[in-house]
């Protein structure tokens, strides 16, 4: 049996050193700390962890090395009452684990009282061992071959959201022992749909270790979850995605980003630092809940029993405690510095500013984000909401962080659904939202515009359903929210009628040109562009299965055509990705007789400059805006004036056809059909002819 030397107590988690791993975890509220080491067979042997520095438990292994197979379990008070939950029989996964091996099989010693007795107060005292996964030590050495990162600007920045798995899951060109993982998403074949259709980024859906519910495993026929909200471990990247058993999959990962930098596309985590999958007080004991549960979660003030929700998942992490704060840092310089992504997208971000109770710009996590030299200065999105009170805070975050714009999805789909949008507030989200983020002293760039994202409907469900239809998610189709503001077109689902099939067809066309078209940064959700449905499904969290996995086997190549041509149409135009906002606070600005210097003009139908009475006209569906590329005040990097043509956009959200009459003070112009969302040709003469529902874009050059 070998020793255990004193160690150190930093770095946390296991750190391999070539000669010897050191051991080290947080617990304030332990009285002993088992290390706890697994061999092939699962055979386990303990040794007491001998030293304890700042609640930090430490012991450095000689011989033990890359592959080993740990945990911990730590003694202590059982008293939930007082919110204290140790348990010395539940193996705890490390918080610091950079590779997990298995996952949890759902036998009842995995839960910490006796599910028998239904009272959380009752301790079960069954070993869980059997049935947990264990943390993996890894060997961090790794040949980048001189990898980079893109260092894609922001305003140049395309995203394209998908999933690891279900992007590969049933591509033909991609070996079937890869599909699905990471270095299914390598492969020339997903990396070259990828670069062909012209988007910068890839925004990965959680891909730190995750726990499938055991609601949902216990279902007939179980179901997984398949998003992967439901972190267990920050610093390991999910096993099932990697092709490679236990600490392969950290290699495998680093690969694909090496991988996909090579091509010119950065790697953005969606990251889930709100809440973890222990759940609510009935939930199981899988790490934090047994290392110190009172430190990692935040309680109810009344009752400690009880945890404080703001995330809808049964707890909350505990924002106001440093070694929560300081696992959430270690996490992200990880993954930028050992594992090279370039970003990250924080879900339900608001609960992480709640240092107390409400949400606050001026709260510590923002403070430590704000002044770290790594963090700082890498891509930073906010989901900028959560379930709490007070949580919708689009706007309201920092400077050096970018949001998911629910205002621009909601004004967009009210906009081509035709129901109670306003003109205004049409412009503004199309300018880049200078009325939420201008004041902070930020760009277009904060807005992260898109009009669907993993939950919901995407595109091709936006134009066929009006409804949810959940049925297959197994709680009688009342999950999933009720506020799609999607139109069916006519007819709910499916349709043959061809009339109907024509104006989905331009519908989903008139929403991918709104999105690249708009100033800000477009972030595309994967699939949309090939006309991938869920049926009905918008809330496809729990369906690993042909409702989420993309079909490439019914491609809409027309409409992939499309997308990449208007994603090609935005990069090669800077008027469509301005650094700065349009002159002027408002969208109205002032009477327009020569357009000269201006950078921006809005007009109706009938060639007239908007005015403010037009403005709040309810019932006003149509507007031509003038894009001047002789305006753009930016620079090059090269202290270059920035010129591009001037373009003139028409939209006829009115389900009836409209002339546009060329304004008289850019008829002089020679104008050309730049994008059209029908499958009709275009004429252009002193009038453009938009059918009901309809974009067109003219190009000046």
């Amino acid at each position: 049996m070998p020793d255990v030397w004193p160690g150190d107590p930093y770095p946390l988690g296991a750190t391999w050193d070539v000669v010897g791993t050191n051991f080290s975890v947080f617990s304030s509220v332990a009285t002993r700390v088992d290390l706890c080491l697994f061999d092939a067979a699962g055979n386990e042997r303990r040794y007491p962890l001998p030293e304890v520095d700042g609640y930090c438990w430490h012991g450095y292994m000689y011989g033990v090395g890359p592959g080993t197979r740990y945990g911990f379990r730590v003694d202590g008070a059982y008293d939930p009452e007082r919110g204290v939950r140790c348990n010395p029989n539940k193996l705890l996964l490390d918080p610091y684990a950079k590779a997990v091996d298995g996952e949890v099989q759902w036998h009842p010693s995995v839960s910490p009282y006796d599910l028998g007795s239904g009272d959380d107060r009752v301790r079960n005292d069954d070993d869980s061992a059997p049935y947990m996964p264990k943390s993996i030590v890894v060997d961090r050495r790794f040949d980048w071959a001189g990898d980079r990162s893109p260092r894609t600007p922001w305003h140049k920045t395309v995203i394209y959201e998908t999933h690891v798995k279900g992007m590969t899951a049933t591509h033909p060109a991609v070996p079937p022992e890869l599909r699905g993982t990471y270095a299914g998403l390598a492969q020339p074949a997903a990396v070259e749909y990828l670069t062909g259709l012209g988007v910068t980024a890839v925004e990965l859906l959680p891909i730190h270790q995750f726990i499938h519910d055991r609601r949902l495993a216990e279902l007939v026929p179980p179901l997984r979850n398949y998003w992967g909200y439901n972190s267990i471990c920050f610093l390991a990247p999910h096993n099932d995605y990697s092709s490679q058993p236990g600490e392969g999959a950290v290699n495998e990962f680093k690969a694909m980003v090496r991988t996909l930098h090579a091509a010119g596309l950065e790697v953005i985590l969606d990251v889930v630092y709100n809440h973890t999958a222990e759940g609510d007080h009935t939930g199981p004991m899988l790490s934090f809940r047994g290392l110190d549960n009172a430190r990692y979660y935040r309680l109810n003030p009344t009752n400690s029993r009880l945890y404080w929700d703001t995330t809808g998942t049964g707890n909350t992490l505990n924002m106001r405690e440093p070694h929560v704060l300081q696992l959430i840092m270690d996490s992200l310089r990880y993954w930028v510095l050992d594992m090279h992504v370039d970003g990250f997208r924080f879900d339900l971000a608001a609960t992480l500013a709640r240092q107390f109770f409400e949400v606050d710009r001026l709260s510590t996590f923002f403070n430590l984000i704000q002044q770290d030299p790594v963090i700082s200065q890498v891509k930073l999105i906010a989901e900028p909401w959560d379930l709490g009170q007070g949580g919708y805070q689009v706007g309201n975050f920092p400077p050096v962080w970018s949001e998911w714009n629910g205002y621009y999805r909601d004004a967009v789909r009210d906009y081509w659904r035709e129901h109670q949008a306003r003109l205004g507030e049409v412009a503004e989200r199309l300018t880049g939202s200078s009325d939420l983020y201008e004041f902070t002293g930020r760009r277009p760039s904060a807005s992260i515009n898109f009009v669907t994202a993993h939950d919901g409907f995407p595109l091709a469900d936006m134009v066929s359903y009006n409804d949810k239809h959940n049925q297959a998610n197994g709680e009688g189709n009342r999950d999933g929210t009720d506020d799609n503001r999607s139109w069916n077109c006519g007819v709910e689902g499916p349709s043959d009628d061809p009339l109907i099939q024509a104006l989905r067809r331009r519908q989903v066309r008139n929403f991918l040109a709104t999105l690249m078209l708009s100033q800000g940064v477009p972030m595309l959700l994967g699939g949309d562009e090939m006309g991938r449905t869920q049926r009905g499904n918008n809330n496809a969290y729990c369906q690993d299965s042909h409702i989420s996995w993309y079909d490439w086997a019914h491609v809409d190549l027309e409409l992939w055509e499309f997308t990449r041509d208007l994603i090609a149409l935005r990069r090669a135009h800077p008027v469509f990705s301005r650094r700065r906002f349009f002159q002027g606070r408002s969208v109205r600005g002032q009477p327009v007789e020569t357009v000269g210097g201006k950078d921006i003009a809005w007009y109706k139908p009938d060639g007239k400059e908007m005015g403010d009475a037009d403005w709040g006209t309810g019932y006003a569906r149509s507007l031509g805006v003038f894009l001047n590329g002789d305006a753009i005040p930016d620079l090059d990097r090269h202290g270059q004036p920035i010129r591009d043509d001037s373009f003139y956009l028409l939209f006829n959200a009115w389900n009836q056809p409209l002339d546009f009459m060329i304004p008289a003070n850019l008829s002089a112009r020679t104008w050309q059909v730049a994008l059209n969302t029908d499958a009709a040709p275009v004429k252009v003469s002193d009038r453009v002819h938009l059918i009901g529902r309809h974009v067109v874009l003219l190009i000046a050059r």
